[in-house]
């Protein structure tokens, strides 16, 4: 007899087919639909459902309300906030069906995505980026980089633990709360320490 090491709510339903890690947990109405993958030590929220074929890296936080569709996949340490919102089709329409057209989207490790935030389809979050609340990403969005508004645009840079990077004349930054070290070339951060 299979032993389940991962804990799902009586009122959360998981379809067949799904992977689930160890030490994850599915609350309260949410669905995992059919050939998920869902890492290690992930948390879902309430109302959250995920789409067939989504994958989810380790240690993934899904707050309440969240949709996941399908081509969507997020990598490990991945914040999706509370009713934040991701699309699958450019067009949709009622009366067409796009099932075959579903656009990609790639959320890369440790970045973070804020309440009521929209991601339009076919557009990739980089590492550690950081997406404000009720922000509407309609570009690829850079490792580090800070989005706000609507529709979003780049206000800055954010360090790993989540703080604004302040770059120095020779584009060095230290993050306020790690002490950790980036480095600014090209437009492009990198963490150097």
């Amino acid at each position: 007899m299979e032993t389940k090491n991962y804990f799902v709510h009586p009122t959360a339903v998981v379809d067949e087919g799904c992977i689930i890690g160890s030490g994850t947990k599915i609350w309260h109405f949410s669905h995992i639909m059919p050939n998920c993958t869902l890492g290690n030590n992930c948390n879902l929220g309430q109302n959250v459902v995920v789409s067939p074929e989504v994958t989810l890296g380790n240690n993934v936080k899904v707050q309440n309300n969240v949709s996941i569709y399908t081509g969507v996949t997020c990598e490990d340490d991945v914040f999706l906030g509370p009713s934040m919102v991701f699309t699958n089709v450019i067009n949709p329409r009622s009366a067409v069906n796009r099932k075959n057209q579903y656009a990609k989207t790639h959320v890369g490790k440790g970045a973070s995505i804020g309440a009521n935030a929209t991601i339009v389809c076919g557009h990739d979050i980089g590492k550690f980026a950081f997406i404000g609340a009720g922000a509407v990403v309609t570009k690829h969005v850079p490792d580090y980089a800070l989005l706000v508004g609507n529709p979003a645009r780049q206000t800055g840079w954010m360090s790993e633990y989540g703080q604004k990077l302040v770059f120095d004349a020779n584009g060095q930054a230290v993050c306020s709360e790690s002490g950790q070290k980036y480095q600014l070339i090209n437009n492009r951060v990198e963490r150097i320490s």
